[in-house]
């Protein structure tokens, strides 16, 4: 018996959505092995988050939501790279998915979009910082084009032990083949 995956849509993250992002992202960091909020206790508030994506859209980088029957299953974003203007077409992101739905295909269905996204907003390179613990995650981006590029060895220190974390790289569009196209103008602001 073949069972269909259930139906999962990608949509950009609304203010609506907080909550159930917070409440992922508070679970991972509390529990999980991502690298990026070692030290950090979950404190995030919704208007810090808010805060965060309407920065995010004025620079047209994708903030997007899994949803399945209406709930926010998972979510990702991606941020600049450097802050410098050499590094302009370069962005990293990360992507979180509910632990009550991990290995569901979440993130088989986020992550291209997360990429699309990205290509379709002019940046070059896709970049993430993965804990090398994480063989699910580091399969699912190779799975999607990115190749390791670095390795960091313990350079988190996160439930009593060092960790060690990977970098990956994705070229986007034509990559650094080409010069990059000319900037189309941020979206309005819609709050």
């Amino acid at each position: 018996m073949n069972v269909m995956p259930e139906q999962t849509l990608i949509r950009p993250s609304t203010d609506a959505d907080i909550e159930p992002m917070l409440a992922i992202y508070r679970h991972h960091i509390r529990r999980g092995v991502d690298p990026s909020y070692f030290g950090d206790d979950g404190a995030l508030l919704p208007d810090d988050l808010k805060r965060r994506r309407r920065n995010m859209r004025k620079h047209r980088l994708p903030h997007l939501v899994a949803d399945r029957r209406g709930g926010v299953v998972g979510y990702a974003y991606a941020v600049l790279f450097r802050k410098r203007p050499a590094y302009r077409y370069t962005v990293k992101h990360s992507i979180y998915v509910h632990h009550d739905h991990l290995h569901s295909g979440i993130g088989k269905v986020l992550l291209p979009a997360l990429i699309d996204a990205c290509a379709a907003a002019g940046y070059r390179q896709l970049i993430a910082y993965i804990d090398a613990a994480n063989a699910p995650s580091l399969r699912l981006h190779e799975q999607c084009g990115f190749r390791q590029v670095g390795y960091l060895p313990s350079v988190g220190y996160k439930f009593g032990h060092w960790t060690d974390v990977v970098m990956v790289q994705r070229s986007l569009a034509s990559g650094g083949t080409a010069p990059p196209e000319a900037w189309l103008a941020p979206p309005a602001d819609e709050d």
